[in-house]
């Protein structure tokens, strides 16, 4: 785990700098800071309007008595996208704007769910401890007033 996060430490920052690279040169520098200026507010906006829809999801299924693991799930790639989309870049930006978009997310929480349901398990609450009907060893029927 720890290598394949090294890589992708060192791959994406790379392939970033490419990204600015070439795009910079063919759209020229301003054009280039003026769209990665504009992703970030724009992304921020989009990922603040997506997570107040989460949260309202995650609220109704609460309510509802439903268990709310599709609306956690979305939250969190919200939640990543709004980071990502922060982080100057194109290749970033890219796929934060891919999961604030619903049928995007929708796949990807399903290949989330699939990789993770063997992995997870979900226990519904336990059944209440139901009053013995016969007397405590303490309880001789006495009743003693003071």
């Amino acid at each position: 785990m720890f290598g394949k996060l090294l890589l992708l430490f060192i791959l994406v920052p790379l392939a970033e700098l490419y990204l600015f690279m070439t795009l910079g040169d063919a759209l020229g520098i301003w054009n280039t800071i003026a769209i990665i200026i504009i992703t970030a507010f724009l992304g921020a906006s989009l990922a603040k309007s997506q997570g107040r829809m989460a949260m309202a999801n995650f609220q109704n299924a609460m309510a509802s008595g439903k268990m709310p693991h599709h609306e956690v799930l979305d939250g969190l790639m919200i939640l990543i996208a709004g980071a990502v989309l922060l982080t100057p870049g194109f290749l970033t930006d890219a796929i934060g704007f891919a999961l604030l978009f619903p049928p995007t997310r929708l796949i990807v929480r399903k290949l989330l769910a699939d990789r993770l349901k063997d992995k997870i398990q979900v226990m519904g609450p336990r059944p209440s401890m139901k009053a013995s009907p016969e007397k405590s060893k303490l309880d001789d029927g006495n009743v003693i007033d003071v």
